[in-house]
C-alpha cells in the first residue's frame, strides 16, 4: 500500500459485502477500522451490525450506529421536494439523496476519532461511489478514500463467500446462492437492480416489490386524505401535525396500502452506462403530487415556470452527487425563496396505484374566482384589454407573414 493508513471509518451495513470489506481493510491495510451504520429508515434491525463489528475486533467505542431519520427527511428529502425534483422526468432520487448525509456523518466521525481515511462499499460501476466521494472531498478535501471494489480481486459472489469463510465471517444461508437482485432502502424509497432485472424487456417479477401492494390487489374503495403545508414543507396529514420523518412514514403506509409509487426505469448513470432499476417511493409520490398542487394556487406563473426550468438541473446535480456544490446551494436558495407563501391544504384521492388531487386551498391563494368566472365578473376583468394584448404579441408574426407571403 502506497499510503500508511492508521484508522479508517467504514460505511458499514453489517451485510456480507461490508463485513468482507471490514476484514479486508484490517488485513490489507493493517489498520484500525471504525464502523458507521446509519439508520435512514431502511426498516432493518441495526443492532446485529454492532455485534458483528465487535466479533470482528472493532472496539465498542469505535462502533457508531446513528438514527438519522429526522435529519434525513428535514434537511435532505424536504429541500429536494420543495424543488419538485425528478431525474429524467420520473425518478424521485431516493438513493441519491441519502448519500450526502452518510458522507457528511462519516467525515464528522473521522474527525472525531482522528481517522485518516474513509471507505465505502459501492462498486466501480455505479453512481454511489461518485456521490460518496464527492461528499467526502467537499467536506474534507485531503481525506484518503478507500474503495475496495476498485482495488481488490474479489470479483464474484463465490470469491466473497470464500474470503468470508476463510476469515470466520458468518455467511447467512440466503447469501450462499446468487442473490436474484440487489436492493437499497431508506425512508424515502426502496430500489432494486441487477440480475433478474437486467433485461429491460422482461417485466419485474412480483417478488421484487417490498414496499407496495400490487395496484390490482389494492382496496376497491378510494381513500381521501389531506396534507397541510407550511412554507413549502408538509407538516400534517389528515390534520394531525407530525415531525418530518413521522409524516413521511405515515404517507409510506398510505402509499403501500394503495399500491402507489412503483417505477420501472431505464436511466442514464453518471458514469455513462444505462441501467434498469425498479423503484418504490410510496410516500414520496404522494408528497410530490401534493406539493405541486399547493404550488398551483400559491406560486405566481413566473416563479412557477422558472422553478420548472431549474428543476432538471437541480435533479441532475443531486443524482450526480453534487449536493455540497455551490451551484446546488444557489439553486436551493432560489427555490426556498419561492416557498415562503407555499402554505395551505391539499386534498387527495388514493386509489389503485394512483394519486389524484381533488382539492387545494391556501390563505395565500392567487386564484381569483371573481376574475376567472364564466359568470358576470362585475368588471373585475375587462375583456376589451385582450385585444391590444393580442395585437402587440401578434405584431412580429404579422410582419413575418407580410414579408414571406
Amino acid at each position: 500500500m502506497a499510503d500508511k493508513i492508521n484508522r479508517v471509518v467504514l460505511a458499514y451495513s453489517g451485510g456480507l459485502d461490508t463485513s468482507v470489506i471490514l476484514k479486508w481493510l484490517q488485513t490489507e491495510y493493517q489498520c484500525e477500522v471504525v464502523t458507521f451504520t446509519a439508520d435512514l429508515g431502511q426498516g432493518e434491525e441495526l443492532e446485529p451490525a454492532r455485534k458483528k463489528a465487535e466479533l470482528m475486533g472493532v472496539k465498542p467505542e469505535h462502533i457508531f450506529i446513528d438514527d438519522l431519520r429526522e435529519e434525513f427527511v428535514k434537511d435532505y428529502v424536504f429541500p429536494m421536494m420543495r424543488a419538485n425534483a425528478l431525474y429524467e422526468g420520473l425518478y424521485l432520487l431516493g438513493t441519491s439523496i441519502a448519500r450526502p448525509l452518510i458522507a457528511k456523518r462519516q467525515i464528522e466521525i473521522a474527525k472525531q476519532v482522528g481517522a485518516d481515511a474513509v471507505s465505502h462499499g459501492a462498486t466501480g460501476k455505479g453512481n454511489d461511489q461518485v456521490r460518496f466521494e464527492l461528499g467526502y472531498y467537499a467536506l474534507q478535501p485531503d481525506i484518503k478514500v478507500i474503495a475496495p471494489w476498485r482495488e481488490w480481486d474479489l470479483t464474484s459472489r463465490t470469491a466473497l463467500i470464500d474470503f468470508a469463510e476463510k476469515n470466520q465471517i458468518p455467511v447467512p444461508k440466503d447469501k450462499r446462492g446468487e442473490s436474484p437482485f440487489s436492493t437499497d432502502a431508506n425512508l424515502l424509497h426502496t430500489s432494486s437492480e441487477g440480475k433478474v432485472l437486467e433485461d429491460p424487456w422482461e417485466e419485474v417479477p412480483d417478488y421484487v416489490f417490498s414496499r407496495t401492494v400490487s395496484p390490482e390487489d389494492a382496496p376497491n374503495t378510494p381513500e381521501i386524505i389531506t396534507v397541510d403545508f407550511e412554507g413549502g414543507d408538509a407538516v400534517a396529514v389528515n390534520g394531525e401535525g407530525m415531525s418530518p420523518a413521522t409524516l413521511l412514514a405515515k404517507l409510506n403506509d398510505l402509499g403501500r396500502t394503495h399500491g402507489i409509487g412503483r417505477l420501472d426505469l431505464v436511466e442514464n448513470r453518471f458514469v455513462g452506462m444505462k441501467s434498469r432499476g425498479m423503484y418504490e417511493t410510496p410516500g414520496g409520490t404522494i408528497l410530490h403530487a401534493a406539493h405541486r398542487a399547493i404550488e398551483q394556487v400559491t406560486l405566481d406563473r413566473g416563479a412557477a415556470h422558472l422553478k420548472d426550468e431549474l428543476m432538471p438541473r437541480y435533479a441532475e446535480l443531486v443524482y450526480n452527487g453534487f449536493w455540497f456544490s455551490p451551484e446546488r446551494e444557489m439553486l436551493q436558495a432560489a427555490i426556498d425563496h419561492s416557498q415562503t407563501k407555499v402554505t395551505g391544504t391539499v386534498r387527495l384521492k388514493l386509489y389503485k396505484g394512483g394519486v389524484h388531487v381533488i382539492g387545494r386551498k391556501s390563505p395565500y391563494s392567487l386564484y381569483s374566482e371573481k376574475v376567472v368566472t364564466f359568470e358576470d365578473d362585475q368588471g373585475a376583468y375587462d375583456q376589451r384589454d385582450a385585444a391590444g394584448f393580442i395585437k402587440l404579441n401578434a405584431l412580429r408574426l404579422r410582419l413575418l407573414g407580410r414579408r414571406d407571403r
